[in-house]
């Protein structure tokens, strides 16, 4: 049973990050030419086509997507308690769904970041998974850098990105009920 959690979890967790990742290149208009970005779509767009049929974007932002990805993180929440034998409660399983999605936004821009601080490291010259990250980052990492200057030519604005990060989680966790479970 546990292997069985296991990989449900994982299908829904990357179902959701993929559909996170196709609304945040929307909303930051990253190059849609990008490898990554092109695999993104690709591989949401079975499940966002037949979405966006039915509802409609509004000012930009692709709200079938967004609904989607409600729908998924809600989803875990009532098939894997099903799965195990729990009652199905649908009004818990929309609030959790909703924390999620949100929380699991803030782990995807934590797991970016992160990625992007070894990529810098390591990748040499032009890469276009680091452009697309810069892309994606960029509007969080931005206000930051006009606060932490580079330092020895050292961009600190991942560090206090990330320590700022944390700090919202610890609050959140202390704030809202299952946060931290979530």
């Amino acid at each position: 049973m546990q292997a069985i959690n296991f990989l449900l979890d994982f299908a829904f967790d990357t179902i959701l990050m993929i559909l996170i990742v196709r609304v945040w290149l929307q909303l930051v208009r990253a190059d849609f030419y990008n490898p990554l970005s092109q695999f993104v779509v690709k591989v949401s767009n079975p499940l966002v086509i037949p979405f966006r049929k039915i509802i409609p974007g509004f000012g930009g932002v692709d709200v079938a997507t967004i609904v989607l990805a409600f729908i998924v993180a809600s989803l875990k929440f009532v098939l894997i308690p099903l799965i195990n034998g729990a009652g199905i409660n649908i009004v818990s399983a929309l609030i959790l769904g909703a924390l999620y999605l949100i929380k699991q936004t803030g782990v995807l821009l934590f797991i970016i970041m992160l990625i992007m601080a070894l990529m810098s490291w390591v990748v040499q010259g032009y890469n276009p998974t680091q452009v697309i990250f810069q892309q994606l980052t960029d509007p969080v990492l931005r206000p930051i850098r006009n606060i932490v200057p580079v330092i020895g030519g050292l961009d600190l604005s991942i560090l206090a990105a990330f320590l700022l990060l944390n700090v919202i989680n610890i609050l959140l966790s202390g704030w809202i009920p299952y946060w931290a479970m979530l």
